[in-house]
């Protein structure tokens, strides 16, 4: 997949996308990242990429001409799929992600100050947010879109199924993990994953998820296909909070 990055703060992102899965998915060939600064296409003699709004008001906004024009120096037949950074976007997700990994060309705009002149969007498809809340600029946000949706992406993870059991995948929060050794400092590896049992180790597992949601994020429950397992253990649960 390429990944071409509009922003005006490129030296924010070698640090990330070169290190860990996704500088190694690069180093294999998997991912290319193509920084792009805006600013280099600003046509004023002082190379702004900002001016004051229209009728007033705190903060500048983001010009279009440098926009437009780096997106037609970058991608100039639209053949990516162009994602404006924004509060107002559609909310990132395990779906969203799972459905981003499929393209084999993304765009992201980085907005920045206190925004980017309207008339932007017209040359984009859509608009992402990672969150309701506001950060000072679109590349923290595109940094954790991008992480998010490589995680789905065949050969980035050493493991196929490591992003499928991870928190959300199934719409619940993961289970406790542990590694050696079997005891430290008192506290004991649950003896169900050392007997080699792999059904009970799931069954164990499963528990522990809907347990972890209902009690930290009750509201994903809503979403989660259970089966009759599943429902035995929550009324079990259910039981013994009234018991109490």
């Amino acid at each position: 997949m390429r990944i071409d990055i509009l922003t005006t703060f490129t030296e924010m992102f070698p640090p990330v996308l070169g290190a860990s899965i996704l500088g190694r998915a690069a180093q294999k060939g998997i991912l290319e990242f193509n920084l792009c600064d805006i600013r280099q296409y600003s046509e004023n003699k002082h190379h702004n990429t900002d001016d004051y709004p229209f009728g007033g008001g705190a903060g500048m906004v983001m010009l279009a001409q440098p926009i437009y024009s780096c997106l037609d120096a970058v991608d100039p037949e639209h053949k990516a799929r162009r994602i404006l950074l924004s509060p107002r976007g559609r909310t990132l997700s395990p779906e969203v992600a799972r459905e981003l990994a499929k393209e084999e060309h993304l765009l992201f705009l980085c907005g920045h100050y206190e925004g980017i002149d309207e008339r932007v969007s017209c040359a984009m498809d859509e608009e992402l947010s990672i969150g309701d809340y506001v950060l000072t600029g679109g590349e923290l946000a595109a940094m954790v879109a991008i992480d998010c949706i490589a995680r789905f992406i065949p050969g980035v993870l050493g493991s196929s199924e490591s992003a499928e059991t991870e928190s959300f995948s199934d719409g619940l929060l993961e289970y406790p993990q542990y590694t050696r050794p079997a005891e430290f400092r008192g506290m004991k590896v649950p003896e169900v994953l050392l007997n080699g049992n792999h059904a009970l180790i799931e069954r164990w597992r499963r528990d522990r998820a809907i347990e972890l949601t209902l009690s930290r994020r009750p509201e994903l429950m809503e979403h989660v296909e259970l089966n009759k397992k599943d429902i035995a253990f929550i009324q079990s649960i259910k039981k013994d909070e009234k018991a109490r």
